[in-house]
């Protein structure tokens, strides 16, 4: 949508960001400020008119983004006027008569009110899993884990893990089962002391987390010679408010999936991490394509994983989550056998999360199954 000034204003299905909504109406303060400036008479009160009711919208703007708010829904259906015949001066949202705040933005109906702003509420998760030994191994290896974590006062988030152990049926299982249980012990430890509160203490809490989980798998291979050689990869997310923190190892994966597009990409899903594995790395620097990758005969051989070595280099990051998102972790298992395209088809094809994952595991085993499958999935709704 072209404005005035070269500015734009970018639809995404039915929202519109309230960042770039917000940058338009500080423009408009600056020209109407230049014409008071310029100007006398009408022309001035005209000016201050306008700068005035630009000055209560971007107050509420910046608001709503201060609570979280990214995005406006956008529709050309306003509320009749006759049922709710008292406008507020901010939202242009109609109210009762006996409104005391707007019932959209929360702004005050009459001057002797203080505004109560309106938090929107937190979303609410959809999840489902499945694990599946595939065709060919003799033991299921992957480990996978949802639940919550709460405080003695409220829940903190969700989390959601994908382990996928090596080093055959003595040590694999083992080696994800005791990562998994180590990570989720120290998360209640360190959570009960205190909750990050930016991406920064989300990040550092995942890495020590994970390193924690790393050390005691690694000194159990030590102790046990028969067992030296366990590993296992780890793809953990935690879930709180209206964002995703992510700590990762090896080469199972994590992918963010909505039908109207992730981010500024085009296509409905993003993989938001990276895999550490040797057929990854030949993809990067162009030695085999993608699609040779997925039938390479060393396609298996991770360079980074739990247990191997005593120490670790954890991948992190943080993404934002909006209505309509669809977070999935797996094990190689999966995408060894069906393609990001399908994937995120059969995904947004899917009536509900637990179908998807059963429709996901079938898929990868009618593909051969040559690995043990796993999914773990989250809607946003």
């Amino acid at each position: 949508m072209a404005l005035s000034g070269g500015r734009r204003l970018h639809l995404a299905a039915d929202t519109l960001s309230l960042r770039e909504l917000l940058a338009v109406v500080e423009s408009g303060v600056t020209f109407w400020r230049q014409r008071l400036e310029s100007t006398d008479g009408v022309a001035r009160t005209t000016a201050a008119a306008a700068i005035k009711d630009l000055s209560q919208i971007l107050d509420s703007l910046a608001t709503q983004i201060a609570l979280g708010r990214e995005t406006v829904q956008v529709t050309g259906r306003l509320p009749a006027q006759r049922l709710f015949p008292l406008p507020c001066a901010v939202c242009g949202r109609g109210n009762r008569a006996s409104a005391k705040y707007c019932i959209a933005c929360g702004t005050p109906l009459r001057p002797d009110l203080q505004a109560v702003p309106r938090v929107p509420p937190l979303p609410r998760l959809q999840i489902a899993s499945r694990t599946d030994i595939g065709m060919v191994r003799p033991v299921n290896e992957d480990t996978l884990y949802t639940g919550e974590f709460t405080t003695a006062n409220d829940t903190i988030g969700t989390l959601l893990i994908v382990a996928d152990g090596m080093g055959g049926h003595q040590a694999g299982d083992v080696a994800s089962t005791l990562a998994t249980t180590t990570l989720k012990t120290y998360l209640t430890s360190a959570l009960s002391h205190g909750v990050p509160t930016a991406d920064a203490g989300w990040h550092a809490l995942l890495q020590r987390a994970v390193l924690q989980a790393n050390q005691v798998v690694y000194q159990h291979a030590q102790d046990h010679s028969y067992q030296q050689g366990m590993g296992t990869t780890m793809t953990v997310a935690l879930v709180v408010g209206r964002r995703v923190h992510l700590g990762h190892v090896g080469d199972s994966r994590a992918y963010l999936i909505n039908p109207a597009g992730v981010v500024n990409e085009r296509l409905p899903w993003l993989q938001l991490t990276t895999d550490h594995s040797l057929v990854a790395r030949l993809v990067d620097i162009g030695q085999i394509t993608p699609a040779q990758a997925r039938t390479h005969p060393q396609r298996n051989v991770v360079y980074r994983s739990l247990g191997g070595d005593a120490t670790l280099e954890v991948d992190t990051r943080s993404h934002a989550l909006a209505p309509g998102d669809t977070l999935l972790l797996c094990s190689d298992g999966l995408v060894n056998h069906v393609e990001d395209e399908e994937l995120a088809r059969m995904v947004l094809d899917a009536s509900s999360v637990a179908q998807a994952c059963a429709q996901l595991v079938a898929r990868a085993n009618e593909g051969g199954g040559k690995d043990n499958i796993t999914v773990v999935m989250a809607r946003v709704v």
